[in-house]
């Protein structure tokens, strides 16, 4: 009850938070819902920043640390607002906003572990994907599970709205459902679920370090993670793409994998 209340006051206060970027957009454009231009002719929603939305906690790809917003993702945000010669700003939104578009009315990108899905590309538009991370399954030592099917009829935790949630229905587990994966990851320390099934980057960090819990099972869904964009907006999708192809030929996405994931990371 007390992680449902929290997720409920979460999702509330990302909601107010979206909701107050839109009322100051709409400032700065004077009433207007028209973006502003950056110097490199890219349609900013804010002059001169790049509005970012990422679902926060999400470890290792963004997180809060030391009173900064950090994390693999963060990296590569920082990147392409510099190759737009902008500065970044992160907006903290619900991934449910993320991932159906929502949060595109009020930034220009989507940078938050999100999966690349048909259902997504018809609502928005993505990058190059930057990331393979397939789904697992983690548990606990105690719980005795040792594979999916152990799992069913056991406490099983995902993320809402994520391809996580989507494959633990599919397979016929009635999972609880948590507003972000810091709650799960919560829950699952917690004890008050027994496992959790999402994609193998972040529950792998989750317990990387701790010997109560272990990886059961690995899904080879073939996911692969992109920036989302606005439908149609064809100048930020090369530009972001350009960052990313930069960052590829230079060895910089190997260093933020090496530096968030470990040197086994994909």
């Amino acid at each position: 009850m007390q992680l449902k209340s929290l997720a409920t006051a979460k999702m509330t206060a990302k909601a107010a938070a979206l909701f107050a970027v839109g009322a100051l957009t709409l400032t700065a454009c004077g009433g207007s819902s028209t973006p502003a231009a950056s110097e490199g002719g890219i349609q900013l929603i804010n002059a001169g920043k790049l509005t970012v939305c990422s679902d926060i906690p999400y470890e290792p790809f963004e997180f809060e640390k030391d009173g900064q917003t950090v994390g693999f993702d963060v990296d590569i945000a920082k990147e392409v607002a510099k190759d737009l010669g902008a500065e970044l700003s992160i907006v903290d939104s619900s991934f449910e906003a993320i991932e159906t578009g929502t949060a595109l009315t009020q930034c220009d990108l989507g940078i938050s572990s999100i999966s690349i899905t048909d259902t997504r590309k018809a609502v928005m538009d993505f990058s190059t994907p930057y990331l393979d991370d397939d789904l697992a399954l983690v548990a606990s030592e105690e719980s005795g599970i040792g594979s999916l099917d152990d799992a069913k009829g056991k406490k099983v935790g995902v993320q809402q709205a994520t391809t996580g949630a989507d494959y633990a229905q599919e397979q016929g587990i009635d999972a609880q459902q948590f507003e972000d994966t810091g709650l799960l990851v919560q829950a699952l320390q917690a004890g008050t679920i027994d496992a959790a099934l999402g994609n193998q980057s972040v529950l792998g960090y989750a317990i990387k370090d701790d010997p109560k819990f272990k990886s059961v099972e690995e899904f080879a869904t073939g996911e692969q993670l992109g920036i989302s964009i606005k439908k149609g907006n064809t100048a930020m999708a090369e530009k972001v793409n350009g960052t990313l192809e930069r960052l590829n030929e230079d060895g910089s996405l190997e260093k933020f994998k090496t530096t968030w994931f470990g040197e086994a990371a994909k």
